[in-house]
């Protein structure tokens, strides 16, 4: 791997490399568990604030993998660092939502083909109007072909990107329900904004941890299972 000088304050790779495409869930956890499962021959390439990144193989492929923290704010560094620092061309977040529809399962997996959101994150671009905050169509499609290769099911729509976890408005979810948002989460907005400024792909792949209808939840052993799906279509991907 060429040896890389670049740093930031939250970003110190010590001479790994940061591929071009690099997956991104919520937990840095999940982003060792990723790199011990699936990638070969790989370096850890960050370690500052506990935000573990590794860069590997994945059949034949260099790929990343970051963690990237909870809500806007953290992706949004993150992701700005990572495009605008160290070059990444392709960003797939790899996270979890809460269901919105009764059609939608414990474990289905959502491609967030457009987020909706109730963040401030967009105001600093000053635009004398509102924005579509899109994935990459040319991510959304090959990883809709993944997915029917692989043979598994999954939701494309629109999903709602918050800044709150516990929302204190308990009438605002079934607003969200009534135009059809899929499910929620809490960071695709600031990847969809960072990635749509640099002209750079970008697309949100979810796993339903719970159901924001039925009440139902998966416990953490079970979604170690549930995720992999997602992981997989989103190795494939990069």
């Amino acid at each position: 791997m060429m040896t890389i000088t670049k740093e930031t304050p939250h970003i110190k790779p010590n001479g790994v490399e940061i591929a071009e495409s690099i997956l991104l869930p919520g937990d840095p956890l999940r982003a060792k568990f990723i790199a011990e499962t699936f990638l070969e021959d790989y370096q850890c390439f960050n370690e500052i604030r506990g935000m573990l990144g590794y860069t590997g193989t994945y059949k034949g492929k260099k790929i990343s993998v970051m963690g990237t923290g909870m809500g806007p704010a953290s992706m949004g560094i993150y992701s700005w660092e990572l495009i605008n620092v160290f070059g990444v061309k392709n960003l797939i977040r790899i996270g979890t939502c809460g269901a919105m529809q009764e059609n939608i399962e414990l474990y289905d997996v959502i491609f967030g083909m457009g987020a909706a959101t109730d963040s401030n994150y967009g105001h600093q671009y000053n635009l004398p109007g509102q924005y579509p905050l899109t994935a990459s169509f040319e991510l959304l499609e090959k990883a809709k072909k993944i997915a029917d290769d692989q043979g598994q099911k999954v939701h494309i729509g629109n999903i709602l990107s918050s800044e709150i976890f516990y929302n204190a408005d308990r009438g605002a979810n079934k607003k969200w329900q009534d135009v059809g948002i899929l499910g929620v989460e809490m960071e695709s907005v600031a990847l969809y904004w960072n990635a749509i400024q640099a002209r750079v792909n970008a697309l949100c792949i979810l796993t339903v941890s719970d159901h924001l209808i039925t009440g139902a939840k998966t416990t953490p052993e079970e979604r170690q299972t549930a995720f992999t799906k997602m992981m997989e279509i989103a190795l494939e991907l990069a």
